[in-house]
């Protein structure tokens, strides 16, 4: 057994690292969800880290699942956008001292990864969103490219009006018959909307249909899917298993999109595939930035036997996105004929640019240093395990 000596976090408003450090002297690097980082950070030492502190750092799924019991009283988005953070650590660590990739730990092997081109814009118009997908494709050898419709959470509300109807058909000539096609709806519409959009997805050849109704409803999600021939996905923003559960037993959907970060880390993102995979249908994981969430994503997908047909690659740079950039030595996110790579190199195969952490807030929580919430303090009076 190697106990976790120490957990530390370093972090901005945007994103937070995790380095967890075994007493044999063994590290790993994480990464909690982006967004609200300093917030996830204070959550990840307050009612992660304690639990961690001295406990077996190979069993990773044990200790995944010793923070949700003892943290029974907060399940939510944060504890899992924190717990994101060790399990992401612990897994690297388990790649560094074994001096295997992360994708051949669970299963699969590295090399190749087939991406797709992913806008994160609403405030582009559609000859320009045209005009920057087709040049990306021919460019960098995209065979897939996604784009927005609708509004976030709009309620039938358009970015502008007649978006939709102008960004659908206009993008779709401009890609052709070579490119495969998505659009997100970013939960945009309500179910009649919804349907109608889709069917005129359809008639202009997209095969991804993401989020198209408030992402929370079930029901109204699996009514659009129901309605629809193309592939309508979800579940991005979904950390509850149960909710997993019941969403894939109803095949609320057809394809599912678990996001590494929100969903609580790498073992849970597996977990979720397991069930998909039980039931038949496809995962294809929510990577929609160029943090560690999109790295971990690609490990993701090597390893599943019912992985979708690209990662979600966001085509938002560092001059769209400031807080992305510098974040690691190198370029991890190298395109090659629409293809990013995984390394054969141990853990996650990247390393965090030392002058990004220099100027990070850092915080470190140590063996020794037990500090319980005060709810648990009381009623495990001291229990470490």
């Amino acid at each position: 057994m190697r106990r976790i000596e120490s957990l530390e976090t370093f972090h901005d408003e945007f994103v937070c690292f995790v380095r967890v450090t075994a007493e044999d002297g063994s590290f790993g690097w994480g990464q909690t969800a982006t967004y609200n980082a300093d917030i996830t950070a204070q959550v990840f030492h307050r009612q992660v880290a304690p639990w961690a502190l001295g406990a077996d750092a190979d069993d990773i799924a044990g200790l995944v699942s010793l923070v949700e019991r003892r943290e029974h009283k907060f399940p939510g988005s944060y504890r899992c956008r924190a717990l994101a953070g060790l399990d992401t650590a612990l897994w690297d660590l388990a790649g560094r001292r074994q001096g295997l990739p992360v994708t051949s730990l669970a299963g699969g092997s590295p090399g190749p990864i087939r991406a797709y081109a992913s806008s994160m814009r609403r405030d582009i118009t559609p000859e320009a969103e045209a005009e920057r997908l087709t040049r990306l494709c021919g460019e960098q050898g995209f065979t897939a490219a996604k784009w927005r419709i609708g509004a976030e959470c709009g309620e039938d509300v358009d970015e502008w009006p007649g978006r939709t109807e102008a960004i659908v058909p206009r993008v779709a000539r401009a890609l052709g018959d070579g490119i495969a096609k998505l659009v997100d709806a970013n939960s945009g519409f309500s179910v009649p909307r919804a349907i109608a959009v889709g069917r005129m997805l359809q008639d202009h050849g997209i095969v991804h249909y993401e989020e198209p109704v408030p992402y929370w409803d079930l029901d109204a999600t699996a009514e659009v899917t129901a309605a629809l021939e193309l592939d309508v996905t979800g579940g991005e923003q979904d950390w509850d298993l149960s909710v997993w559960r019941r969403m894939i037993a109803m095949r609320a959907a057809d394809v599912v999109q678990p996001d590494v970060m929100y969903v609580g880390g790498f073992s849970r993102a597996r977990d979720v595939a397991q069930m998909a995979e039980n039931a038949g249908l496809l995962c294809t994981p929510h990577s929609a930035n160029l943090s560690l969430v999109t790295i971990c994503t690609m490990h993701l997908l090597k390893a599943l036997p019912n992985a979708g047909p690209y990662l979600e690659f966001s085509i938002e740079g560092p001059e769209y996105y400031p807080w992305q950039r510098d974040l690691f030595l190198g370029d991890p996110f190298a395109v090659e004929d629409g293809c990013l790579s995984v390394p054969d190199a141990p853990g996650w195969g990247v390393e965090i640019n030392p002058a990004w952490l220099d100027q990070a807030h850092h915080t470190k929580s140590a063996a020794g240093e037990y500090r319980p919430s005060a709810y648990n303090a009381l009623y495990h009076q001291g229990e470490r395990t």
